[in-house]
């Protein structure tokens, strides 16, 4: 480990280069440098992120970001990535930049890490061997768009739209303009409700209304439950395509609110977004679910989704951290 050490240097790292080396990482899982950039764009500036490659002996081997999740924005939690060349999968550099991340994150003000890795994946072990507990699993499945037999749901959309519920794409409402408030109270209500291993940290609502049009610039492919009276219900986010996958869409949050559940309206909202995705060019639809997501899983594997390994996420307590604000570097 000395000898590694002393051959390893550090400098920042381009979006481009991050993006190549966790694809030639893991090639079953491309990232494209527009994704990474566009997420950039929405970090608040005092947020806390590092990105920095690890050269040996001049050549590029490895990688190491710091960032503010994603999703598990907890006070005191920051999230840490670790990626290495294959050729150094499990060796020791592993463990040096995890050191060196979590160092970070401990200068950062932070108490817990966390990071993911696929169950499936060398670093899944890798983790556990570290000291790393399981906190979560998320499901990741995939749509032909294609295969989709519309026709065999046809009664069910039939008996929800005798509610009177009109499905709207949000560009017809008028985008990300449309009915803010309303449109926040009704995602921070279901992302309140989804199953998860701790409930979602939501976005505050100025957060949320500055990134999402950055996140999502298509509005097409975002359904709105709209009752008779002009309530927002409900929603399926089929609308952000993935840049390292052509012809792929992602399917963020499909929720309906509890009073008016039971009627179908879930179903409905993922076939219209379906129908969208399709009429765009898209093939594919992707998604992710929490393991004890129950019910969404199942009308996913209803329409066909095709399941993968689970996405494991990871934390720890971090070594050696003290009360300086997470929020800042």
């Amino acid at each position: 480990m000395t000898d590694l050490l002393s051959a390893v240097t550090f400098a920042p790292l381009p979006d481009a280069d991050l993006a190549a080396l966790r694809t030639l990482a893991h090639p079953e899982a491309p990232v494209s440098a527009e994704d990474l950039t566009r997420r950039a764009s929405t970090r608040r500036p005092d947020e806390h992120h590092a990105q920095e490659g690890a050269f040996v002996n001049g050549e590029l081997r490895g990688a190491l970001s710091t960032s503010v999740p994603h999703l598990d924005a907890h006070d005191g939690w920051l999230a840490l990535s670790v990626t290495l060349h294959p050729d150094d999968a499990g060796g020791p550099l592993a463990a040096l930049l995890e050191d060196r991340a979590l160092r970070r994150l401990a200068q950062a003000g932070a108490h817990t890490a966390l990071t993911h890795a696929r169950e499936d994946w060398w670093e899944h072990a890798h983790l556990l061997r570290r000291g790393w507990q399981e906190y979560d699993r998320v499901w990741f499945s995939t749509l032909d768009l294609r295969t989709l037999n519309f026709e065999a749901f046809a009664a069910e959309e039939a008996r929800a739209r005798a509610t009177g519920v009109r499905i709207v794409p949000l560009s017809e409402l008028g985008g990300w303009d449309a009915d803010q408030r309303p449109h926040y109270e009704l995602i921070h209500a279901l992302l309140s409700d989804v199953p998860s291993t701790r409930p979602i940290q939501v976005w505050p609502f100025e957060v949320w209304l500055d990134r999402m049009p950055t996140l999502v610039p298509d509005t097409r492919g975002l359904m709105i439950a709209v009752t008779p009276d002009g309530q927002w219900v409900g929603t399926s986010q089929l609308a952000q395509p993935l840049a390292s996958q052509p012809g792929v869409v992602h399917n963020g949050l499909t929720g309906v609110r509890r009073g008016w559940r039971g009627h179908g309206l879930g179903l409905v909202l993922k076939l219209a977004a379906a129908r969208a995705a399709l009429e765009r060019g898209f093939t594919h639809s992707r998604t992710g679910n929490h393991a004890v997501n129950r019910p969404m899983l199942a009308i996913n594997e209803r329409l066909g989704f095709q399941r993968e390994a689970a996405m494991v996420t990871f934390t720890r307590p971090v070594p050696g951290s003290g009360d300086a604000c997470v929020r800042g570097d």
